[in-house]
């Protein structure tokens, strides 16, 4: 059985079931991961949580087995700004299901889109988020429901969910971390995509969180497309501008740890995922010479 190698302190994998996972089903799924060589896996419940007990236990065990550690996307239905009592009733299910069956499963982590603006002061989005998320983690730690809630860095400007955002829901809330989306969070501004910039976006976090924040990271990766108003949809790393090796780069000068999971679209879902990972054993390996071809700027 493959393991995880001392050395590497970021786990790989993929935002749903590899696209070469040749059976259906999520242990199948975990066990492609493995073969692999990938350690993580996101497991996409974005539309419904539709999954029995039975089912998250044999999730549990197979990743347990394969040493796969795994996170839980939420439904993209999420929204702590919810406009009426009963959308945000749904929103709150949701959620709550996705982390009791998250937890069931196996998965320390629960990613989610925290929301929209609705046109709204983001300082009053903010505060009416914080008031939601507080009443959530108050339920899911009375039930001993042993997760982290992370909501996502989005990647348009109408959406709550900037850094800055994430961050302060992460320091205000026990229990609460952040998912810091790069590609998200390059498309929402237009910028933040050199070297500088990803050391000074995990010099946030660890200001924030202290090194805490930085040893368990969770975070998602891929080529974006955008535009004025933000992110219009992922795209493979090739066909991106999105400068992946200066980030990791920076990942690796930080001694971050935690994991990453990849969301390019089929079927550059698990040669993007390898491709990261490979980069990252690189960079690991060779520092000194990557580091001096980075901050010359004669990588691109």
């Amino acid at each position: 059985m493959t393991t995880l190698k001392s050395s590497e302190n970021i786990r790989f994998g993929t935002v749903g079931s590899p696209q070469t996972t040749p059976q259906s089903g999520t242990p199948a799924a975990i066990h492609h991961t493995r073969l692999l060589g990938l350690d993580h896996l996101e497991i996409a419940w974005v539309q419904s949580v539709r999954v029995s007990d039975q089912t998250c236990a044999e999730i549990k065990a197979t990743a347990e087995q394969h040493q796969i550690t795994l996170s839980i996307h939420a439904p993209y239905y999420i929204n702590l700004n919810s406009l009426t009592a009963e959308l945000m009733q749904k929103s709150d299910e949701r959620l709550l299901m996705a982390a009791r069956k998250g937890f069931l499963a196996g998965a320390r982590d629960i990613i989610f889109h925290p929301g929209s603006y609705h046109n709204q002061p983001p300082d009053q989005v903010y505060e009416r988020a914080k008031q939601k998320l507080l009443e959530i983690r108050e339920i899911l730690d009375h039930e001993g429901v042993d997760v982290r809630l992370r909501p996502e860095t989005m990647g348009k400007s109408a959406m709550f969910g900037s850094l800055d955002e994430i961050l302060q829901l992460s320091r205000d809330i026990p229990g609460v971390l952040p998912c810091i989306d790069f590609a998200h969070m390059h498309a929402r501004t237009g910028v933040l995509n050199s070297y500088e910039e990803f050391s000074q976006m995990l010099a946030a976090v660890e200001t924030a969180l202290g090194r805490a924040g930085l040893e368990s990271l969770h975070a998602h990766l891929s080529g974006i497309a955008y535009g004025p108003k933000g992110e219009k949809h992922h795209l493979p790393l090739n066909e991106a501008d999105l400068r992946y090796r200066e980030l990791l780069q920076a990942i690796v000068d930080y001694q971050v740890r935690g994991s990453i999971a990849v969301e390019a679209p089929e079927p550059f879902h698990v040669a993007d995922a390898l491709t990261l990972q490979a980069t990252y054993r690189r960079l690991q390996e060779n520092p000194d010479q990557d580091e001096k071809l980075i901050r010359n700027g004669e990588e691109s």
